[in-house]
């Protein structure tokens, strides 16, 4: 379901906000970064927009083209803290992944970590 937050003024002009595709916000279904960065700019052209033709436009038409940004904003910060979220969980879960490893083999967990040291110790002597 597209919910279309484009607006008619009463002269019968399309209004400054473009429509966004909140199906996949209100789903609970994550939202990859590619889509977020679109609607992002999205939003700034409508912004952009909007400001051009304030001049123009009626109290009435002013609140409600504010309204409809605010809503628009309030769906892109839901799918943000969604993506933050996704990436904790990934996050946690290396972290656990990891401590189980160095527990499981302590010795062969420091043999890497001082190879690893010692490669990026001779890549910054070179520089």
């Amino acid at each position: 379901m597209d919910t279309n937050l484009s607006s008619t003024t009463a002269n019968g002009s399309s209004g400054v906000i473009s429509s966004v595709d909140t199906t996949s916000i209100k789903s609970g279904a994550p939202q990859s970064a590619a889509s977020l960065r679109t609607e992002l700019s999205s939003l700034k052209s409508d912004l952009d927009a909007l400001v051009n033709r304030s001049a123009s436009l009626s109290d009435e038409e002013l609140i409600q083209a504010h309204a409809q940004l605010m809503s628009k904003f309030s769906t892109m910060r839901y799918a943000a803290k969604g993506i933050a979220m996704e990436a904790g969980r990934q996050l946690n879960r290396g972290v656990e992944t990891t401590s189980t490893y160095v527990k499981g083999k302590p010795m062969q967990s420091v043999a890497v970590a001082v190879g690893t040291g010692l490669l990026l110790s001779l890549l910054f002597k070179r520089r």
